[in-house]
């Protein structure tokens, strides 16, 4: 549902963006509750299959590294479920990398519910160095809450099934856990529970949606801030809950698994507050390098903003660099930081939130003004809370020492 792999949004040169591809649309085979892209195939209507062709997935190979001057080109795969697709799609895809490769290096990242693998596909992602994504909430009770197939049965035991294969073939995976309304109560059962089931690195994402009060066209119920009011769905973590979450990980992160276990958000953090590159969109001063590329080759600003008004065109009519570096696009990204309030300018932790992503910014500030980040009271907690710890690795990356001290010092006071 979401993009893991930070270093998959990093800002590598001159040319170097993202695009999450994702060849099935909005299908999938689990029907989980807070997820916000399954209603994205009412932008298709009539469509009763969602499927990339396989002269548009050459068109995109070819022209996403032509695009690239960068030495490293990064494929991002997602849905939906990509595992949809089946087994030779990516084949063919692997075909394609190398035929139009130009000596760069070609690196995939591959997000998927982990329900559909098998040996076969272990076997494709080794030979292939393809790095996994697999979503999972946490333990069985925690991730059926809501992650359940269009039928209501759990999900939970295949997703262990398909990392357990992941491990017998020595396949590289990372983990993205939701956090929502119900798994926002089991931080330190989570973050173990990952752990023991061999995450290197997690990223924990924050459901927020909002539902219209009436539908909109086309049926779309979620909303991005540009649509107005609605209501906080029932799922949505609340914002200090979501600050509690993240204060209790790290506090058992910082004391014994710094460089054993790795966070998403905590290497943001400590990236801007050195003034390195976050590696992840929401806490960069601006965005607009991650895209999402529809079934069909339609291209959007963002995956959180796969609406029509944010549609900058398609591959079969419009050449990708061309809607890349698009004035739509261009004013998408730079909006991030434009639109930021006064209240945010005059915060002490604006220098690592940035104000997060936009789509969350639809409060009022205590000033009135709009555009305040839902999960501000929560960032603010945690971004705080962290700072003492985050500026004594600072000074060690400063003096070439390991951060890892950091752990030592902690357990010292």
């Amino acid at each position: 549902m979401d993009i893991l792999f930070s270093d998959a949004l990093k800002i590598q040169g001159p040319n170097s963006f993202q695009i999450v591809v994702k060849p099935a649309g909005a299908s999938c085979n689990l029907s989980c509750t807070y997820c916000y892209y399954l209603e994205k195939r009412k932008l298709y209507p009539g469509i009763n299959e969602f499927r990339m062709s396989d002269v548009l997935l050459e068109k995109i190979i070819k022209e996403f590294i032509e695009a690239h001057e960068v030495p490293v080109v990064t494929f991002t795969w997602q849905g939906g479920e990509p595992t949809l697709m089946g087994l030779d799609f990516f084949k063919k895809a692997i075909r394609y990398q190398k035929k139009y490769s130009r000596g760069r290096t070609i690196e995939n990242a591959f997000q998927t519910n982990g329900t559909k693998l098998n040996s076969d596909w272990c076997k494709f992602f080794k030979d292939n160095n393809i790095l996994i994504g697999i979503s999972i909430d946490g333990k069985e009770h925690n991730h059926d809450h809501y992650r359940r197939t269009f039928s209501g049965s759990p999900t939970f035991r295949k997703v262990m099934d398909g990392i357990n294969l992941l491990h017998r073939n020595s396949v590289e995976f990372n983990t993205l856990s939701t956090v929502n309304d119900y798994s926002v109560r089991f931080a330190s059962e989570t973050y173990r529970f990952l752990k023991e089931a061999g995450s290197g690195y997690m990223q924990f994402l924050p459901v927020v949606e909002r539902a219209a009060l009436n539908h909109r066209d086309m049926g779309l119920e979620l909303l991005a801030p540009v649509h107005g009011n609605g209501s906080v769905t029932r799922w949505s973590v609340g914002p200090a809950d979501y600050g509690e979450f993240l204060i209790t990980i790290f506090d058992e992160w910082v004391r014994s698994d710094v460089a054993r276990y790795f966070v998403q958000i905590f290497d943001a953090t400590l990236a801007n507050y050195v003034g390195d590159n976050p590696g992840i969109c929401v806490f960069g001063e601006t965005c607009g390098d991650a895209m999402a590329m529809e079934y069909n080759g339609d291209l959007y600003s963002c995956d959180h903003f796969v609406y029509p008004e944010y549609l900058l065109g398609n591959i079969a009519k419009t050449p990708l660099l061309d809607m890349v570096k698009s004035k739509q696009q261009l004013d998408f990204g730079i909006i991030k930081r434009s639109s930021l309030p006064g209240y945010c300018l005059d915060c002490d932790v604006l220098y690592t939130c940035h104000g997060e992503c936009p789509k969350h910014r639809f409060l009022a500030t205590p000033g009135g003004e709009t555009g305040l980040n839902y999960l501000c009271e929560g960032y603010k907690m945690f971004f705080m809370h962290v700072e003492p710890f985050m500026h004594f690795m600072a000074e060690e990356l400063k003096n070439e020492r390991p951060p890892a001290n950091v752990m030592k010092w902690c357990n010292e006071q």
